[in-house]
């Protein structure tokens, strides 16, 4: 078994890593600084392993992406830059600060409005998902980032419950003193200055800090944005024992130009509708956390190897103005235009390791809890015959939302022979989310939306390698995930009555096969998986903003994935990503075709067993050619990107079309002298100025589906890097 042990011990959470995330799991940056002998950096993986080891070694579909692929993919400020070349992944750009990527694998948290569902997210152990399940990346430090990890499927018991997989970034460790500038400039108003200090100090420590600015105008009206990062990390490592300190701040300001209606895009694809500048549409969301990570490791000749303890704690506060007009907020249970959320959020993970020669065995407990201040305003003020339209009205919500996870896991790695190994493990937890109503007094216009759920959990997982050949190996892996509904899904309810104690969670059995191979001049990993769920989540209602959520039955996906890449020669590479995907429902169910619903005069739908699960696509594909001359300085690239059409409703009356888009890329690395160098990128996004849809709004009953992509754009970016 090719498993590589960790060198340096202390780098718990090298890189930026507290600007990332919203929870912490240490299991993954425990070993994020490792050296090992015998693979790239491109090849190492450590999320869903107990050890650092080869993407070859690990019994499940996982691609990794380097911070060189990151850089040169863009300005550095949204994953969906250089995660398209990972094949079963959608990450959608919105072109919209105000609602974040939408990000689905295999079809999981296709059905998310904003933020990300159905995937883990996590950097360098400190998760960015909630403990109810939904989590957001704006706050991702690609600029500090050694490579991103994606795990696809619900392989992830060191991780917590999930059914589409893990995106984990790391952290870059503090090797050497340097000091990064950097500056990006495109079209659209984009403007982005970075700064980073990284140095060892004496005694053991080392320090590593940033921060950036981002502006942007957009290129449709009402789509500007400002963000500010900032990201401390702490470290220590001693004899036996490290442990690091972590810290990072968020800002944001944007606004928020909504989706359009299919006549609207085909009319005109950069404008934005009316509602967006009647009311005003934005968001505003900061957010602070801080986090330790301690490590020991047990110098004697006995099983035990280590122990590690990590705690956590955060706030994020979010208030955002919506579409919603002034007449559907004439019903007394509505919850206003105004969503005023204020989050505190705190978590620990303790783990236990054991090791037997290559066997090891892990045992983990964990714990995480939310809560939310959520208050819901009119978007509107009335003095006399006059109405102002998109500002904070009177008080209709004022609750507190609260979850609460406690799990317990395990996870085994035991060589079977010398070429087959086996993985087992088990996640088993308890999520309980409760509603206390403090909207009062109560009546019968007005009653007591107070309520509470639970959810009990267990999710299995095993896994087999068999390394048929130095460079080959052959896996087949089974899991159980789990989806929860998050605190935002069981809101409401589609008659804005509140608290939904109807929705129950979302299960799923997964299978996989695949092949790696990684030879001289070739590396090829094929997937193919299948997915059975029950109790599927699914937009029920959504409008101006709000959603709400219904189980709707079963579904059923299976696709196959490919990656290749390909070193032609020296100067020379060609790398794709192909992806299939069928997901489709199983069971029949009825959804509202347009608010408020139902009525007699508006009535539910059925949605039959067979169509399409909607923000789903049947294909895509992503290919890169880069070349470096030699004569020429620096390496040319171009980049073919294409997706099939997309669902944008369940009842698969109107799909986004499907596109084609043409990148070109020109990167250069020029020594300035023996301690620093600039380094150069020019691109040419969406070349041949395509009109496409970007991303969809599932179920939106006012008929605005489509978010539109970015036309044309030319990126200039500068990096200086200096050491001393």
């Amino acid at each position: 078994m090719n498993a590589l042990r960790p060198t340096i011990p202390g780098s718990v959470c090298t890189g930026y890593a507290a600007v990332l995330a919203t929870l912490l799991l240490p299991g993954i940056a425990a070993r994020a600084d490792v050296d090992p002998p015998a693979a790239t950096g491109t090849d190492i993986v450590i999320t869903g392993a107990l050890r650092a080891q080869r993407a070859l070694d690990a019994p499940y579909a996982i691609t990794t992406v380097d911070s060189q692929a990151l850089r040169e993919a863009g300005p550095l400020v949204n994953l969906s830059e250089a995660l398209v070349r990972v094949p079963g992944l959608v990450v959608a750009n919105r072109n919209n600060y105000a609602q974040d990527l939408q990000i689905s694998s295999r079809g999981f948290g296709a059905r998310a409005g904003f933020g990300v569902r159905g995937i883990r997210l996590v950097a360098d152990g400190i998760p960015a998902s909630m403990p109810d399940g939904q989590g957001q990346v704006a706050h991702f430090d690609l600029a500090g980032a050694a490579r991103v990890e994606v795990l696809r499927g619900p392989f992830s018991v060191l991780y917590g419950s999930n059914s589409g997989g893990v995106i984990a970034l790391v952290g870059a460790p503090a090797r050497e003193p340097r000091i990064e500038v950097a500056g990006d400039a495109a079209d659209a108003g984009l403007r982005q200055v970075r700064i980073a200090l990284a140095t060892p100090l004496s005694g053991g420590f080392d320090l590593k800090a940033g921060a950036s600015h981002l502006d942007v105008a957009g290129f449709r009206p009402k789509s500007s944005a400002s963000r500010q990062l900032a990201h401390l990390r702490l470290g220590w490592q001693g004899p036996s024992d490290s442990m690091v300190l972590l810290a990072s701040a968020q800002r944001q300001r944007a606004a928020d130009p909504l989706g359009l209606s299919p006549q609207q895009f085909a009319a005109q694809p950069r404008q934005t509708t009316a509602q967006a500048q009647d009311f005003d549409t934005r968001k505003t969301t900061s957010q602070f956390q801080a986090g330790m990570q301690w490590r020991h490791r047990f110098g004697g000749a006995g099983a035990l190897e280590e122990t590690q303890f990590a705690i956590y704690a955060g706030e994020r506060d979010v208030t955002q103005f919506l579409a919603i007009p002034q007449a559907i907020q004439a019903n007394p249970r509505h919850g206003g235009g105004v969503v005023d959320l204020a989050r505190t959020y705190r978590g620990l993970d303790w783990r236990i390791l054991w090791r037997w020669q290559e066997a090891m065995l892990m045992l983990g407990l964990a714990q995480e809890e939310q809560r939310d201040d959520r208050r819901g305003y009119e978007n509107f003020l009335t003095t006399g015959a006059a109405t102002r339209l998109g500002v904070r009205g009177a008080l209709r919500r004022e609750e507190i939302n609260r979850a609460r996870t406690r799990d317990a896991y395990a996870q085994i790695e035991w060589p079977l022979t010398t070429a087959l190994t086996a993985t087992l493990g088990a996640r088993s937890g308890r999520l309980k989310v409760a509603v206390d109503d403090r909207f009062t007094p109560f009546s019968a216009n007005n009653p007591d939306d107070s309520g509470d759920l639970q959810f009990d959990y267990t999710n299995p997982v095993l896994g087999l390698r068999w390394a048929l050949a130095p460079g080959w190996s052959l896996h087949a892996s089974a899991a159980v995930g789990n989806e929860t509904p998050t605190l935002g899904e069981l809101a409401y309810r589609a008659d804005n009555s509140g608290f939904n104690t109807d929705l129950r969670a979302q299960r799923s059995r997964q299978a996989e096969i695949g092949s790696k191979w990684r030879g001289a001049a070739w590396e090829v990993d094929l997937t193919a998986f299948s997915v059975r769920t029950q109790d599927e989540l699914a937009v029920s209602t959504n409008a101006g903003g709000r959603a709400s959520f219904q189980n709707v039955g079963g579904t059923r996906r299976h696709g196959a994935e490919l990656a290749l890449r390909w070193q032609a020669a020296a100067g020379l590479r060609w790398q794709a990503a192909l992806s299939t995907l069928s997901a489709r429902y199983s069971s029949t169910f009825n959804t509202c075709a347009a608010l408020p619903c139902p009525t007699a005069t508006n009535p539910a739908v059925s949605v039959p067993a067979g169509n399409r699960i909607a923000g789903t696509q049947a294909r895509q594909a992503w290919s890169e050619l880069a070349w470096r001359p030699g004569v020429l300085p620096g390496e040319f690239a171009v980049e073919v990107r294409g997706r099939a059409r997309t669902a944008a409703n369940d009842r698969n009356t109107v799909f986004a079309p499907g596109f084609g888009l043409v990148h070109l890329r020109w990167s250069h690395t020029l020594p300035v002298s023996a301690r620093s160098e600039l380094q150069w990128l020019l691109r040419i996004d969406n070349a041949a100025d395509r009109a496409h849809v970007g991303s969809v709004i599932v179920n939106d009953a006012n008929g605005r589906v489509f978010e539109p992509g970015e036309p044309r754009s030319l990126l200039g970016s500068v990096r200086w890097v200096t050491r001393w």
